[in-house]
């Protein structure tokens, strides 16, 4: 039952998204049919500027913080498994809002605010593999996919003599392919040659 409950609170407070809010609310506007269309943190500093997309940006690690705290707080017994769980929830409902007709960002600051509650070493590995591959690559979308592609694999090493070590891996998986599959058009253009690199019009 636990799972649910987590997966449900997660969810709710994921869909609360400060992208859309910022823009319709404040500029008047809708993130969504602007720049790349997607309500996250770097539309919005496309859009608007660095300082709103830092702050939609914080709005959204807060957000899952708040929930993988939650869970952790009310399930001791069950921390990992439940702060996954409040974790996908809270990825799903960025991406689908119920309060925003279902759409929404990709859920890459999401995923890293709830990433280092569950466990700051997945975290900070996550971080370094993703500016690794910033640097190497210039390009967010591929560097987002792999650094929660890197989130199972951490799992697995953390918690490889765990009770719950298969359901931790299989929930890291499922936050892996939640990713890709949000940045399926940005993987078309990667293949294409058509990306947008940092610093680069391609």
């Amino acid at each position: 039952m636990y799972r649910v409950i987590m997966l449900v609170v997660g969810y709710l407070l994921g869909s609360i998204q400060s992208a859309i809010i910022y823009s319709k609310y404040i500029k008047g506007t809708d993130i969504r049919k602007q720049g790349s269309g997607n309500a996250g943190s770097t539309n919005v500093i496309r859009i608007y500027g660095k300082k709103a997309g830092i702050s939609v940006f914080i709005c959204d690690i807060l957000k899952a913080v708040i929930a993988v705290v939650i869970a952790k707080v009310i399930y001791v017994d069950h921390q990992i498994i439940a702060a996954l769980y409040a974790a996908i929830g809270a990825i799903i409902g960025h991406s689908y809002p119920l309060y925003f007709g279902f759409k929404g960002g990709k859920g890459v600051a999401v995923t890293v605010g709830a990433i280092y509650i569950i466990d700051f070493r997945i975290g900070i590995i996550s971080t370094i593999v993703f500016y690794i591959s910033l640097k190497l690559t210039k390009i967010v979308s591929l560097s987002s996919m792999l650094l929660t592609s890197s989130v199972p694999i951490c799992l697995y090493i953390f918690y490889r003599d765990r009770s719950f070590t298969t359901e931790a891996v299989i929930l890291g998986c499922v936050i892996a392919v939640i990713t890709i599959f949000r940045h399926h058009s940005n993987i078309r253009r990667i293949i294409n040659g058509t990306e947008a690199k940092v610093g680069n019009n391609k």
